[in-house]
């Protein structure tokens, strides 16, 4: 495998193979498939190869949507304290509620593929991030405006189903970009959803401490993510499935031949990889930490351990921001030790901050252990990516980062749920506990993401 570059230095990517396709696309979203990458070869995903700038805006512009998503998801969770006393919630009922939400992302997990494979990946994130929008907006009336707990779960679980797809989508199409630029930035593509939670739990915090009620706040975070969807949407490829031929005529011809049953049944193989269910498994350990923090730090702060709201909010702020750095350093450290040395590491650190965070007495050990928790969560889930679409062939590749985005997301979403009838019954903070057993489980199958060679294209530099 050629050595990849930081993840940072896109702007020295140089074209290849010939003169841009920017000024012909090609009709109907016709691509070329990838399969392994000789040096010097960039094949294009919109038939031809790509100027730096049309790849660099397709990076930003896929960094967008990945941001975009974490300040939907953050926006509510972080105000989930004012959202359960708006409707008179005990802690059981706020697990179901957030598993109505849970349930309506696993649907969008499952038809992502689908849609993807139907209308490409620029169709599909900004009609599911419009979705989002309508939906946070729809919490925000039934948490102050006009409170009602059947408003509520209705926005949630549109959110839940926008964020759902287009998680699948947006991790798929990071794939095709970190493939196409031969070098690892899909921890630096999570962290800018880890910039979207700052974003939406530093204004949570902010809201909260100024009095400012759910609606408005919710309103203008809605307003945010449907301009800009439609903004980077603009610079996102409209392609068909991918791995389809590569002329335009090709492209119609191969849909025609390959229908939704055959689709179907190619997605379905990927899952008797049993290397491919390892990262899978990796992934679930760690997306359940951190889905857990960000539906229950702020409930186990207020809950668990009696400080107030703002500082609930702050409490998870910081966690969102250990996250954050630690994916933005995260390419550099992986390029230098290895996918698998740091998944386990990582693990052994998310159980430190676990420990510190339950069974700590004083704010400072709540604070410092939710930097480790951040940390330990960090890379699990875009290591997972990489590691699914370390594979040659580009059509698997998409097939296989559906498998196990279905995987992390259905722990990431319908993991926090259960710990919710478990904290009704025996606490919020020995919920989490069980969190620990699953950091261990992390560490014993780290080896699955170990890297492959021969299917990362060279660096264009």
């Amino acid at each position: 495998m050629a050595q990849p570059a930081s993840p940072d230095s896109v702007d020295d990517v140089r074209d290849t193979t010939g003169p841009s396709d920017a000024a012909a696309p090609e009709p109907n979203g016709g691509e070329r498939g990838v399969g392994e990458r000789g040096a010097g070869h960039a094949s294009g995903a919109h038939g031809g190869s790509r100027s730096p700038r049309e790849l660099r805006a397709w990076r930003n512009a896929v960094f967008a949507v990945f941001f975009l998503s974490g300040l939907s998801m953050a926006t509510w969770v972080a105000r989930l304290p004012t959202l359960r006393d708006a409707v008179d919630l005990t802690t059981q009922g706020v697990g179901l509620v957030i598993l109505t939400g849970s349930l309506a992302s696993v649907v969008g997990l499952v038809v992502a593929p689908l849609v993807l494979a139907r209308v490409g990946p620029r169709a599909s994130m900004v009609a599911m991030l419009l979705v989002v929008a309508v939906g946070i907006a729809l919490v925000g009336v039934g948490g102050s405006l006009v409170p009602s707990l059947p408003i509520i779960v209705i926005g949630l679980m549109l959110a839940g189903l926008g964020n759902g797809a287009v998680d699948v989508v947006m991790n798929v199409d990071a794939a095709e970009v970190e493939r196409e630029l031969g070098r690892t930035v899909m921890p630096l593509m999570h962290a800018f959803f880890s910039f979207g939670t700052v974003a939406g739990a530093g204004l949570a915090a902010g809201a909260s401490g100024l009095g400012v009620p759910v609606a408005p706040h919710f309103a203008v975070v809605g307003a945010i993510i449907a301009g800009g969807v439609l903004l980077a949407g603009r610079f996102i490829p409209h392609r068909a499935a991918y791995g389809e031929p590569d002329s335009a005529h090709g492209a119609a011809a191969g849909r025609r031949r390959t229908g939704w049953a055959q689709r179907l049944r190619s997605n379905l193989a990927v899952w008797a990889d049993l290397r491919l269910i390892a990262i899978g498994v990796v992934m679930l350990a760690m997306s359940f930490a951190e889905g857990s923090a960000n539906d229950w730090i702020a409930i186990a702060v207020v809950d668990g351990h009696e400080f107030d709201e703002t500082t609930a909010a702050t409490v998870f702020t910081v966690f969102t921001i250990s996250m954050t750095a630690a994916r933005v350093l995260g390419g550099p450290i992986l390029d230098r030790f290895g996918r698998v040395p740091v998944i386990r590491t990582e693990a052994i650190v998310g159980v430190a901050g676990l420990a510190l965070f339950i069974f700590g007495t004083e704010l400072w050990m709540l604070v410092l252990g939710v930097v480790l928790w951040g940390i330990g969560a960090s890379l699990g889930f875009p290591v997972g990516m990489s590691a699914a679409a370390d594979v040659p062939d580009r059509a698997q590749a998409a097939a296989r980062v559906s498998a196990v985005a279905m995987i992390g997301y259905t722990a990431f979403l319908v993991g926090p749920p259960l710990l919710g009838l478990i904290g009704e019954h025996l606490g919020i903070l020995t919920a989490l506990c069980v969190l620990l057993g699953l950091m261990v489980v992390a560490v014993a199958m780290a080896p699955a993401v170990r890297e492959r060679s021969g299917t990362r294209g060279a660096r264009h530099d």
